[in-house]
C-alpha cells in the first residue's frame, strides 16, 4: 500500500502559481509532481475561492489599525486635558501668576 504524501501550504500555493500562470497544462504539472489532475483542480479551485477573502483581511486590518489610532489619540487627549488642569491647580495654589 502506497502512503500518501503530505503537501505544506506553502508546496501547494506554489503549485497553484504554476498552474495560473497556464504556462504548463494540468496533465504536465500533475505528472512532474505525481498529483492526481483533479486534485489539482481542486486546490486552483480553492484558491481562486480564497482570493477574495486576502483582500478584504487587509481592509480589516487597516480599519483595526484605523480605531486604535483613535482610541490612542483619544487617551493622549485627555491625558493633556488632566496635565493641563494639574498645572493650573498647582499654579494657582503656589501663586505664580499666569501670563
Amino acid at each position: 500500500m502506497k502512503k500518501r504524501n503530505q503537501y505544506t501550504k506553502e508546496k501547494k500555493a506554489a503549485i497553484v502559481i504554476e498552474l495560473l500562470k497556464e504556462e504548463k497544462t494540468i496533465a504536465q504539472i500533475a505528472s512532474e509532481y505525481g498529483i492526481h489532475p483533479s486534485q489539482l483542480n481542486q486546490w486552483k479551485k480553492t484558491a481562486l475561492e480564497g482570493l477574495p477573502e486576502l483582500f478584504e483581511r487587509g481592509e480589516k486590518a487597516a480599519q483595526k489599525a484605523e480605531k486604535e489610532l483613535r482610541q490612542e489619540n483619544d487617551q493622549l487627549y485627555k491625558e493633556i486635558g488632566y496635565l493641563t488642569t494639574q498645572v493650573k491647580w498647582l499654579k494657582k495654589k503656589s501663586g505664580i501668576q499666569d501670563d
